[in-house]
């Protein structure tokens, strides 16, 4: 297996040229890029990078990169890797309870789907969680450090760098399963480029009175709850505006055929888009007069809820009258988006940064936090409930 970064790749000219190109592009483009970090300490620590280039190795020099952007402490300012050929292992990971359990996977490692990772080559969990999460990019608060976190830990290349791991190829993990037998399993790293093409083994959280739709292969889909006056729309990715426009009609229209006087928006999922086609959806349901517009409108929200889709949650919550259910968004409403981006020439990194600042919220520097609390708990889990919808479609 090749790792192209094992090695300096670029000669120091190049990247020399990349960093001017980064700091000028920031400094010309970004809204408000020293709102965090000073202009002197930004300064600094970018020429120590420069003049350094020629004693590392192309990825420590990105690893530099990506510390460096986290201080200017912007959510959508970012060192993004998605030009990288990088590679991973074959899992996904999300924190629960404090410890990070496998939600996906491949079928031949489907015996490690639900147990929780311990250590990796003898490292406990949390202290390679404590590395990873000082480069995790697309940080906005500690909700979304979490999610941005697990994201980054399957990254062979990252943990090699990290010096986590011995060989970039392979790694020695341990797992306790959900009967606390302690697994040893070892896994070899694959492209990563391939993992979203595969069939995976994974966990699916939902609750009985849900009958997810046979077409609903789409991230935006809805669907009635059973024994309720209610309506579920699963409202993960943002579709064009007229896509939008359409599925506004056309939940509007299912409500007012069922007389429905409650409304669910799950938003766990959004990662961003575009706000004003969350717009639409708003002013569509605002013509569903069967509606409870008083107590009958919930928005779900948790840590992976991020940028537009924060933004939306919030717009929900004035516009729609929304209870917020679930957990604070990992971005805040008050913040830094509109993210645009420029490639840097030779090292062909993608550079994110923020055009606009949003305030939504009267709260300063903080996530959007919901008016009802709940948390996913790992007796649910388990048993694939959503804990979530569980506690809400008693309310109703």
């Amino acid at each position: 297996m090749c790792h192209g970064f094992l090695a300096q790749t670029l000669e120091k000219k190049e990247w020399q040229e990349d960093l001017k190109v980064y700091k000028t592009s920031l400094e010309e483009k970004h809204i408000d890029l020293y709102h965090s970090i000073s202009k002197e300490a930004f300064q600094k620590e970018w020429q120590a990078i420069y003049e350094n280039v020629d004693t590392k190795n192309d990825f420590e020099i990105i690893l530099d990169l990506m510390r460096l952007t986290r201080r200017i402490n912007d959510g959508h300012t970012a060192i993004s890797l998605r030009n990288k050929a990088l590679h991973r292992f074959p899992f996904k990971l999300k924190q629960l309870e404090n410890k990070w359990y496998v939600v996906q996977t491949l079928p031949k490692h489907s015996d490690i789907l639900k147990s929780s990772l311990e250590s990796i080559n003898g490292i406990p969990i949390d202290t390679i969680a404590q590395q990873v999460a000082s480069v995790a990019q697309y940080v906005e608060n500690a909700y979304s450090l979490t999610e941005r976190t697990a994201s980054y830990l399957p990254i062979s290349e990252l943990l090699f760098h990290l010096q986590i791991l011995d060989s970039p190829n392979k790694a020695s993990f341990r797992f306790r399963t959900q009967t606390q037998e302690v697994v040893a399993v070892d896994l070899a790293a694959i492209p990563a480029d391939s993992w979203e093409e595969r069939i995976k083994a994974e966990v699916q959280l939902t609750i009985p009175e849900l009958t997810i739709p046979d077409d609903a292969t789409s991230t935006l889909w809805f669907a009635p709850i059973a024994g309720t006056k209610a309506l579920y729309i699963q409202f993960k990715a943002y579709p064009t505006f007229e896509d939008m426009q359409a599925f506004g009609e056309a939940v509007v229209a299912y409500i007012q055929q069922h007389n429905l006087q409650r409304l669910i928006i799950d938003m766990r999922e959004n990662g961003g888009g575009d706000l004003y086609v969350g717009i639409v959806l708003a002013y569509a349901l605002n013509l569903a007069d069967s509606i409870d517009w008083k107590d009958g409108v919930y928005v779900l929200t948790s840590n992976k809820t991020f940028s537009a889709a924060t933004s939306n949650a919030a717009l929900f919550n004035q516009l729609l009258h929304a209870t917020l259910v679930g957990q604070p968004t990992g971005s805040n409403p008050n913040g830094y988006q509109d993210m645009d981006s420029v490639t840097l020439p030779h090292s062909n990194l993608v550079l994110t940064y923020s055009k606009r600042l949003f305030t939504l919220s009267n709260q300063p520097n903080t996530a959007l936090q919901p008016d009802i609390p709940v948390y996913q708990k790992h007796s649910d889990f388990v048993n694939n409930i959503d804990t979530v919808l569980h506690v809400l479609t008693q309310r109703l």
